[in-house]
């Protein structure tokens, strides 16, 4: 997957929030449940981030792009020294909060936003 094609996970989480809510939440809240989740899942976020600043100059935005990628960057960073239980704890308070219906209210976001990446790449 290239930079300019990461847009496939966010409509593809989106429409998981969607049609299966209780599976999202269930993911949501294994975050941080072990080592290897842990550090698999902040270097999975690091991919779109270093996605977002590489194509910046090559998008319509690019100045958002380096924003929002430079802040998923050196969050997912942060993760890396913050200590695994304290951030599984975190996400499983939020998958507390989060009830199934919360996914589906909030997976057009993740829809929109992928396509909006479609549209500023193109």
């Amino acid at each position: 997957m290239d930079n300019n094609n990461f847009w496939f996970i966010f409509i593809c989480v989106g429409f998981l929030m969607l049609i299966k809510p209780q599976k999202a939440r269930a993911i949501l809240r294994k975050a941080g449940s072990t080592n290897f989740i842990n550090y698999a899942e902040i270097t999975i976020r690091i991919i779109p981030a270093i996605g977002l600043i590489l194509s910046a100059d090559n998008s319509k935005f690019p100045d958002i792009f380096k924003i929002v990628g430079w802040f998923m960057l050196c969050t997912s960073l942060v993760l890396y020294f913050i200590p695994r239980q304290l951030h599984h704890n975190f996400s499983s308070k939020a998958a507390d909060i989060l009830k199934p219906f919360y996914f589906q209210l909030i997976s057009p976001f993740s829809i929109l936003f992928g396509i909006l990446l479609i549209y500023c790449v193109i």
